[in-house]
């Protein structure tokens, strides 16, 4: 290296320096909103920042854990969306929205991330995180999943790991879900949904919870009038047995597949319970089975689990 390529890096190291500093940086690492700022692959993130004003969110003393889409994954999101990136940034009560559902509280490195357990945003509402070999993927709200391309990059008030794709906040509850299901090619759940609307149970699962559904498919309803040797349109008719068999479905509470205790009891909210076999197979309570044959259906009030046969308790 000459004299004239030494003084070069210098002048650029002191100038990267006197950058971070300026940026709030604090020890040894600069700040959240200072590993985003020098890093040009994260500028749309940096603009969204500043448009919904939470720049003191990521200077703040935290510590607080980070997920910065780059912008390509804000390019991606845009195209999504239907909109250019001057309304995306004009839309404050959205941005900060979908912001905060990217901040982790604590310092959560990626050897820390609770793999497969719901995790919570400070923005509200939760996603989860898978590994892929060696790789961490999270899936959000939506049911969309982002990859992490870079992990743990360290600030002085956290860590920030830089993904491939914006997370989402999820826009609907069990309900909603199952209904966008039935209306899928092939549908999925429309006996479902007609079944929770003659038993008048849509509030209740429209409620917060959270709430985990194990949700048989059509074909598993099919299924069960051959069992019971009844019509469909009887079946809807018996609200009482309806209820009983619906509210079986249900277990008040967020249950991952992760969290599945194999073995153990699971109390339902119609009080009885069953059991989950290291296969995914259901034991009802009356010694019937039925596999899980879809985990982790993501909603905003909970956690659906699809099953191929209704259970009965």
């Amino acid at each position: 290296m000459n004299r004239l390529t030494r003084r070069a890096a210098l002048a650029s190291s002191v100038a990267l320096l006197a950058g971070l500093t300026a940026c709030g940086g604090g020890g040894d690492d600069p700040s959240l909103l200072s590993v985003t700022q020098i890093d040009p692959n994260l500028s749309i993130l940096v603009e969204a920042v500043e448009a919904a004003g939470l720049q003191s969110a990521l200077t703040a003393a935290g510590p607080s854990t980070l997920l910065a889409p780059t912008n390509a994954a804000f390019a991606s999101l845009l195209a999504e969306l239907g909109v250019d990136k001057a309304t995306l940034l004009a839309n404050k009560p959205l941005l900060t929205a979908v912001l905060t559902y990217h901040v982790i509280g604590g310092r959560v490195t990626a050897a820390d991330v609770p793999l497969g357990s719901p995790i919570e945003p400070v923005g509200g509402g939760f996603f989860k995180a898978e590994a892929s070999g060696s790789t961490l993927v999270f899936t959000d709200g939506r049911n969309r999943r982002s990859t992490v391309l870079e992990a743990d990059r360290h600030a002085s008030n956290g860590v920030v790991h830089v993904v491939d794709k914006v997370l989402l906040p999820a826009n609907r509850d069990i309900v909603a879900t199952a209904v966008a299901a039935g209306t899928a090619s092939p549908p999925e759940f429309t006996i479902l949904v007609e079944a929770v609307q003659a038993a008048g149970l849509v509030s209740a699962l429209q409620a917060d919870g959270p709430f985990t559904v194990f949700a048989p498919t059509d074909a598993a309803f099919a299924a069960l009038l051959t069992e019971l040797g009844v019509t469909k349109a009887a079946l809807l008719a018996n609200t009482t047995l309806l209820t009983q068999v619906l509210t079986y479905h249900v277990v008040p509470s967020l249950v991952l597949k992760a969290q599945v205790p194999v073995g153990s009891a699971i109390t339902t909210l119609q009080g009885g319970t069953f059991t989950v076999d290291s296969s995914l197979k259901i034991t009802d309570a009356r010694g019937r089975q039925a596999g899980i044959v879809a985990t982790d259906v993501l909603t905003s009030n909970g956690v659906i689990h699809v099953i191929d046969r209704v259970i009965l308790p």
